[in-house]
């Protein structure tokens, strides 16, 4: 953000803009994935990407869904458990799925990406860890410059476990805080102290981790502009390399467990619209570049780099700078990006095992990615991370008259136009400083499944 914009958040067209999309982290999105594509679909999708003659680079994701307990604002695919022995049975049916997909794969692809995600991968033993990144490492080659990121729980994550994952080649770590407010951590099932994540902070930096990213989250129950700048102000102190600050999605009538939360003690509309208003600034004047969507990185990361040279991508781990892999998930729930189709795991545990000892893919639902679906997808792309598009550009790689092709669109994009949220010139739309922030709202206009659905989709907030 510029200095002149960074303090002239416009709080009003946040609230009219507020309104449930997707995230974007594919495009189609999930809800529009089919139930009748299943392992053969994805078995011969496998088989195409790796006949190709020069396949792309692999990105490996790997869901270990176990916590130990509940945090009431999750939205992720978790197993609440204190059973350790759980995981052994799990990475038992792991490494078979793991040794399927890697004797599918074409001789001689590097893996230049991997991610655990959960549940929180600190569920697992320090011996679990070091079995489950052997088994990778005996089934996949590793790239020299691998990025190797993981997600960990302060709470769950001793000094042994940070050690052991960069041990184990991890270079990036991510953990979850969401609000140092007591009152709040209490609301919201997660007692965390300040002290224990400040330790677990120390000792990655001990560790020598490349990146260090931190997780926030606004709209929980009992924040305000005022305790959450605390929070803020702490955070800054820390100095993460990265930090995302999530709106908290409210999706009871998805995730049974929110309904934990009363709705009466979630803060106004127009509390988190000031809310959000104050971390951008706050961040942006600490000198981190909101990158957009939720996120922040320092001047030199390589997020913003790769932002700057229009190199950034969107996949379902978020931003990222390794477009153009094969992203194969692994696990229960796990979503997979192969190709030109997407795939997701089944997302019951009893569903999931009795896929693996069938000896099939264990696909629930996937969805096979049409011409249309394709140009769509690059442009939602593009509007996300470069926060510009060129028409030209579109109109070489897809064969189509840009402002022809998009008519409807361009007339849906006018009213933003008269918001600042973007500028549209002869050949292209650039989004403002303004736009970054409501980027959701923009790349919608473009989603065709958003205009033609029959069915409710339901989403969280774009603000």
């Amino acid at each position: 953000m510029t200095d002149s914009t960074r303090m002239k958040i416009d709080v009003n067209i946040l609230k009219k803009y507020a309104k449930a999309g997707p995230r974007y982290t594919s495009y189609p999105t999930a809800p529009n994935f089919s139930d009748d594509f299943k392992s053969k679909e994805y078995a011969r999708i496998i088989k195409e990407t790796n006949d190709a003659e020069n396949p792309p680079d692999l990105s490996l994701y790997f869901h270990l869904p176990f916590c130990r307990s509940v945090c009431y604002f999750c939205g992720c695919n978790v197993i609440f458990t204190k059973r350790k022995e759980l995981a052994d049975e799990y990475i038992d049916y792991l490494e078979k799925e793991i040794k399927m997909v890697a004797a599918m794969q074409k001789p001689g692809r590097k893996v230049s990406q991997l991610h655990w995600g959960g549940g929180t991968p600190t569920f697992l033993t320090t011996d679990q860890m070091r079995r489950v990144q052997g088994i990778i490492k005996e089934h996949f080659e590793f790239a020299p410059d691998i990025e190797a990121g993981v997600e960990i729980d302060p709470r769950e994550a001793s000094d042994e476990h940070i050690s052991t994952l960069r041990e184990l080649g991890f270079n990036r770590i991510s953990m979850g805080i969401q609000d140092f407010d007591p009152k709040v951590q209490e609301a919201v099932h997660r007692i965390q102290t300040e002290e224990l994540s400040r330790h677990v902070i120390d000792k990655c930096r001990e560790e020598n981790f490349d990146s260090i990213n931190i997780d926030l989250i606004y709209g929980l129950p009992f924040q305000s502009v005022k305790s959450f700048e605390k929070t803020v102000d702490k955070i800054i102190e820390i100095n993460p390399d990265r930090m995302a600050v999530f709106n908290f999605a409210y999706v009871p009538w998805l995730k049974s467990v929110q309904k934990m939360i009363r709705e009466e003690d979630l803060p106004s509309g127009e509390e988190k619209f000031d809310i959000l208003k104050m971390v951008i600034e706050k961040f942006s004047s600490a000198g981190y570049v909101y990158i957009g969507m939720d996120h922040f990185a320092k001047p030199d990361d390589e997020l913003f780099v790769a932002q700057r040279n229009k190199t950034l991508y969107r996949n379902f781990q978020g931003y990222t700078t390794k477009a153009g892999c094969d992203l194969y998930g692994m696990g229960v729930t796990s979503i997979s990006q192969v190709g030109n189709s997407y795939v997701q795991n089944e997302k019951e545990l009893p569903d999931y095992y009795q896929a693996i000892e069938e000896g099939r893919l264990p696909t629930e639902r996937g969805y096979e990615l049409n011409d249309d679906d394709l140009l769509r997808r690059s442009v939602i792309t593009r509007i996300m991370c470069d926060f510009e598009l060129n028409f030209v550009d579109v109109e070489k790689e897809f064969n189509i008259d840009f402002k022809k092709h998009f008519a409807l669109e361009f007339a849906e994009l006018q009213p933003m136009t008269e918001d600042n949220l973007l500028s549209i010139s002869e050949d292209r739309i650039v989004v403002s400083d303004l736009g970054r922030i409501l980027i959701r709202n923009i790349a919608m206009v473009f989603d065709i499944y958003l205009r033609k659905s029959e069915k409710e989709m339901r989403f969280s907030k774009t603000v």
